[in-house]
């Protein structure tokens, strides 16, 4: 099932706004949707809320095998899923163009970036290895999965703790949880991505897109940066000539919109770390009260309000005249409207006279002829009487 195209009024509409700096959601050029930070009731599960954008990512590990040119370090496995329930535009099973775009970015970023210590990974050397998978599941589309998929997918792996193992000889044992308090990962910076969409062949610039805004942008950068404005990928797509001046200056938005996420992403596990500690609900039981397990909310938007006057009767003047009214219709009598203009209407005026009978009645009464005069009457209950009349 694809998903249902644009109008030509949307999209003027759309691009008519941008050129105004306005966007639908009443956001400024520069300002990310709200996020939000939550985790799963296991280590390693985190959902993050980018506006209606929601993802999940879960992380998993399992001893194997290292590869053979790298014995002395772990593995690590990406995987987005895009599922039919976040978009209809998402077919189950099958891959599309757009997951394996997510997919590329989400390696370059996370394990090109080298933000995970692998060698920490190795039990056995050559031997035995863990293996770090990432599970991200798109729960809600409405734009810019990157962004949302990278948070999620960092903040997943600095909560995520592993079982802990010890080694006799050639003898592997991996304790419970129970046994042993499981392990964190040895994470050196948090790359995030940050997107920014190009319009009018570059000529305006958004940040974080929402879904309809994607659809009409003509291309999209995406840097991937730590807090400390470490530049760890780069991407362009869309087919869009960018300036030097250009890129340096989504550099600069994308540094200062990294390090605030990061501090969000730090104060979420800390507080997520604080109340596990304490021994108070945390995870899925956490959320239920407060609403946060469901896909779709409604924050208030605020509007502007100072102008709205002034614009009204501005756009009264410059309106049309109203056209006149129709006059009332004549009713000669009661239940009977005119039909025409300045037509005179004889059905349903009151009958003849008597005299005016009498004097039909004489001036036929020459006639050979025998001529029948109808005259119809309405009684009481609706009924119709036809009274015959037979002139000699």
């Amino acid at each position: 099932m694809k998903d249902t195209p644009l109008s030509n009024c949307e999209r003027d509409f759309l691009l008519k706004a941008i050129e105004e700096k306005k966007r639908l959601d009443g956001r400024q050029t520069y300002d990310y949707r709200k996020i939000k930070i939550s985790f799963g009731t296991d280590y390693g599960c985190c959902f993050v809320d980018l506006g209606q954008t929601r993802v999940m990512a879960q992380v998993s590990c399992e001893l194997v095998a290292p590869k053979e040119n790298r014995p002395n370090e772990g593995i690590m496995f990406f995987n987005i899923e895009l599922s039919p329930m976040a978009s209809p535009g998402f077919e189950q099973g099958r891959q599309s163009e757009l997951s394996v775009k997510l997919n590329r970015q989400l390696e370059r970023c996370l394990r090109n970036s080298k933000c995970i210590d692998t060698e920490s990974l190795c039990v056995v050397s050559g031997e035995k290895v863990w293996q770090i998978r990432v599970d991200v599941h798109t729960l809600n589309n409405d734009g810019n999965l990157m962004d949302a998929a990278s948070i999620a997918a960092i903040t997943a792996l600095c909560h995520f703790r592993r079982p802990d193992v010890s080694t006799q000889g050639q003898e592997v044992t991996v304790y419970s949880p129970e046994e042993r308090d499981p392990i964190p990962l040895s994470i050196y910076h948090m790359p995030i991505s940050v997107s920014f969409a190009f319009f009018q062949q570059g000529t305006y610039l958004l940040v974080d897109p929402c879904e309809r805004e994607e659809r009409v942008m003509d291309g999209l950068l995406v840097i991937a940066m730590n807090k400390h404005r470490e530049i760890c990928s780069i991407q362009s797509s869309g087919g869009i000539m960018l300036l030097k001046e250009q890129v340096m200056r989504c550099s600069k938005i994308a540094g200062v919109k990294v390090s605030e996420i990061t501090e969000l992403i730090s104060e979420a596990l800390l507080n997520d770390r604080k109340a596990r500690k304490a021994g108070g609900k945390c995870g899925f039981a956490e959320s239920m009260p407060q609403d946060r397990i469901t896909a779709l909310k409604k924050d208030e938007t605020p509007v502007e309000m100072t102008d709205v006057t002034e614009t009204a009767n501005g756009i009264i003047q410059k309106g049309e005249a109203a056209p006149q009214t129709v006059p009332s219709p004549v009713v000669p009598v009661p239940g009977v409207g005119q039909v025409g203009q300045g037509l005179q209407n004889s059905w349903g005026l009151e009958e003849d006279d008597e005299d005016d009978y009498e004097e039909e009645k004489n001036d036929n009464s020459g006639d050979e002829q025998v001529e029948e005069v109808t005259k119809m009457d309405v009684g009481e209950g609706g009924l119709l009487f036809i009274y015959l009349d037979s002139l000699m």
